[in-house]
């Protein structure tokens, strides 16, 4: 039975927006201090946000257009603190205004665009493509494109796939898709499309390598060794902080290593209408959700933009973003710990119904049309 692409993104679509920040690394006596036990509610705030909120600071550099930028990881390469979506770029109906919010958004500043393969069955990366080449847009834009294969053959034929939607030669960053299984990590080293993602390195078709998923963080943790990562995206929103949360278990460990940590998914979905979920339920504020995840010591946030008025909104925010202190971490945290630990505004970390139909086919399981 087939899903369609709108309701295997139902719980993105339309996503607000999210929007993050790098740091260097994680010292030593932040390590100490994520082993000592806190106060109770003390315990819900990462105790590095702070110092790293002043390293964020420092790192931070503007643009001539004033959207801030950072490191991401040890690439050498500087990106937006938001980074464009494309599957909800792709989403939107008129092929003109989707690639006017592109240009748009370069012009604004933003010069990191994100993408897959699978996304809307390569319509995404199609559009994309096309609005990169007019006027030499390619080179303003660092671009990242997904690979959805575990296996050689698969791997190289998603990368000329991506190749020839995106107009390119080569990809900045190629990052392997939803690592949300448990085998997912072996899979890529047995399967053989870690070695061919390499291969292509050298190359010349790729020049970074990352991967990306939104399930559980021993997940991410299994990933780490199987190869010097580049970079490593997750989801890093409010309600994370009390539930399989990456910012604790991942985030730390990247920034030790001065990986570049790219999030996703701060506003936990929805559209611009309802303010994304985190919104619509009362959880917290647009403003605040997003500033609690640039606060968070990552290199870009990926933001779901539909319309011109989400990219106003986006921009916005970006250029005017302090980091959170951490008076105003705990107040939040405490407001919304009640909702959090159970999971609800997270579902895409505990149930299959976020996962993309291509990777649930990929482990056998049931795709079931709604």
């Amino acid at each position: 039975m087939k899903e369609t692409e709108s309701s295997r993104r139902e719980f993105l679509t339309n996503t607000l927006v999210s929007t993050a920040v790098s740091a260097t690394a994680v010292s030593a006596s932040i390590a100490s201090n994520l082993m000592t036990p806190l106060p109770i509610e003390a315990k819900t705030i990462n105790p590095s946000l702070t110092s790293k909120s002043e390293e964020i600071n420092m790192n931070e550099e503007k643009s001539n257009t004033g959207l801030p930028q950072r490191p991401l990881g040890k690439t050498g390469v500087n990106v937006s603190i938001i980074c464009l979506g494309g599957w909800h770029i792709g989403s939107v109906k008129d092929d003109n205004e989707s690639i006017k919010i592109m240009h748009a958004a370069i012009d604004e500043g933003i010069n990191f665009f994100d993408n897959a393969w699978d996304y809307l069955d390569g319509r995404s990366e199609e559009l994309m493509g096309k609005a990169l080449a007019v006027e030499g847009k390619r080179k303003k834009v660092f671009l990242m494109t997904k690979n959805c294969a575990r296996d050689a053959k698969g791997t190289r034929q998603h990368l000329e796939d991506s190749l020839r939607r995106l107009k390119t030669d080569v990809l900045d960053l190629w990052q392997f898709h939803e690592i949300n299984y448990d085998n997912d990590p072996d899979w890529i080293v047995e399967k053989g499309a870690l070695a061919e993602a390499l291969k292509a390195q050298k190359e010349g078709k790729v020049r970074f390598i990352g991967f990306t998923g939104h399930k559980s963080p021993h997940i991410h943790e299994m990933m780490l060794p199987k190869h010097t990562w580049d970079t490593v995206q997750m989801p890093i929103n409010i309600c994370d902080a009390f539930y399989r949360s990456f910012q604790k278990q991942i985030v730390p460990k990247l920034n030790e290593k001065k990986i570049g940590v790219i999030g996703m998914k701060s506003l936990g979905g929805g559209n611009m209408e309802s303010g994304g979920r985190l919104v619509a339920q009362g959880v917290c504020k647009v403003e605040e959700a997003i500033r609690y995840a640039l606060t968070v010591p990552i290199s870009s946030l990926v933001v779901g933009i539909d319309s011109m008025k989400v990219l106003k909104q986006d921009i916005e925010i970006a250029r005017n973003f302090k980091p959170m202190s951490e008076e105003e971490q705990q107040e939040l945290l405490k407001r919304v710990k009640a909702v959090a630990g159970d999971g609800r505004h997270e579902m895409f970390k505990s149930t299959q119904n976020f996962d993309g139909p291509y990777h649930r086919k990929q482990h056998n399981f049931e795709v079931q049309a709604t």
